[in-house]
């Protein structure tokens, strides 16, 4: 009996793992199909200044296994690559193409319950494993130490978190205080006590806006950095995703370019330097003045500079992980090299990457592969009080 699967890919899987033509095909055993509107839609992202590196690795793949796909003939209303019903033209395809049962694999929503309407059957891609949304589900605590992965919480019998960590269980019935932060719950308390563990050199937090995720990091590695002095450089790396209205090409150098994407940044680092100096960090601070960092010391960077970096004996913050593939987030962290600290800093809701969501976004990625390894932690920050009564209303509010 024959049961090879007709699988259809979407241009989202694509991009997200140029591979998984091959992978979905699975030796022989199953056939993957390509709409003719799927390459005109990779013609058109191949321009894109934040696609582009990712299109020219999907076509490389495509050249270089030409006879893991064949592509579907396209419909007789063909649209060119700014067509803005191309979803349509690949449903049709998909019709037109006569496979008894195709499959659709694509994670825009939408255009599966098109596909629905249409009888064609679809589903996500999940890179052959069901595929959990672990970073918000696993919140870094468990109910039975038995089986559970290392650098977990449990609540103890007096309500106070035991931590099984590298040294073996202890109780965190103590307050930290790095770089003179003191942390507003137990859950902000609990998430020092891994950023500044000398043996987790991978760190991931989960949570909503205004739980203080970059403010923690930051403090961390101030202290890592400069008090502790374990390691001599930080660089705070996260994925120029425009909300809204686009801004178009921005004038000036690259830190000028970077500026409004990373003016938060700023922001919380003057603060903590008024919480405790920061002069290594900061060279300049004059009032009225954007605040000028030492090069040595501290570094933003750009998704596009990590490729081809060999980073040692630094302290690494990938901020708003939610918005980087799986393949991006693989490709940053392979450049960590000796003495690295990385904590990796998201929130699953708010994914703004057009080709990505809740599950198939780097930060759960980091949480799928890294759980039950000894070097890494994660943890869900909760809690009353977050950036304001403002942010407190719309998360309780679940608007």
């Amino acid at each position: 009996m024959n049961s090879a699967k007709d699988y259809i890919l979407d241009t989202n899987v694509l991009l997200e793992d140029p591979r998984a033509l091959v992978k979905l095909r699975n030796g022989s055993e199953n056939n993957v199909y390509i709409p003719y509107h799927v390459l005109l839609e990779l013609d058109k992202l191949k321009k894109d200044p934040r696609l582009g590196q990712t299109v020219a690795r999907v076509v490389e793949h495509l050249i270089q296994f030409p006879n893991q796909f064949t592509i579907l003939q396209p419909d007789s209303s063909v649209g060119g690559p700014h067509d803005t019903h191309m979803d349509h033209h690949i449903l049709n395809e998909i019709t037109r193409s006569g496979i008894k049962t195709p499959i659709l694999v694509t994670n825009d929503r939408i255009l599966q319950i098109q596909a629905s309407l249409k009888g064609i059957q679809s589903e996500v891609y999940r890179e052959s494993m069901p595929f959990r949304s672990e970073a918000e589900h696993f919140t870094g605590f468990v109910d039975d130490p038995d089986g559970a992965p290392p650098n977990c919480f449990m609540w103890n019998e007096k309500r106070k978190p035991l931590f099984f960590g590298p040294d073996g269980e202890k109780v965190i019935d103590f307050q930290h205080r790095i770089w003179n932060l003191v942390p507003r719950n137990i859950y902000q308390n609990l998430a020092l006590e891994l950023l500044v563990h000398p043996d987790l050199p991978i760190v991931s937090i989960q949570s909503e806006a205004g739980y203080g995720k970059s403010f923690l990091a930051l403090a961390a590695a101030l202290h890592l950095t400069q008090q502790v002095k374990s390691h001599e450089k930080i660089y705070v790396v996260k994925p120029m995703i425009e909300i809204g209205k686009k801004m178009g090409y921005l004038p000036g150098k690259l830190m000028e370019k970077m500026e409004p994407y990373n003016r938060y940044i700023t922001d919380l680092l003057l603060k903590l330097h008024r919480m405790r100096p920061a002069n290594r960090i900061l060279v300049k601070t004059e009032a009225g003045q954007p605040p000028a960092f030492n090069p040595k010391r501290f570094e933003l960077l750009p998704m596009a500079f990590i490729r081809g970096m060999n980073i040692e004996n630094a302290v690494v913050i990938i901020d708003e992980m939610q918005n980087l593939s799986r393949n991006e987030s693989r490709a940053i962290l392979s450049r960590m090299g000796e003495g690295v600290r990385c904590f990796c800093l998201g929130d699953i809701h708010q994914v703004d990457n057009p080709y990505l969501n809740m599950e198939n976004n780097g930060l759960n990625w980091v949480v799928n592969k890294f759980l039950g390894s000894r070097i890494y932690a994660h943890i869900v920050l909760k809690g009353d009080k977050s950036r304001g009564p403002i942010t407190d209303l719309v998360i309780k509010s679940g608007l």
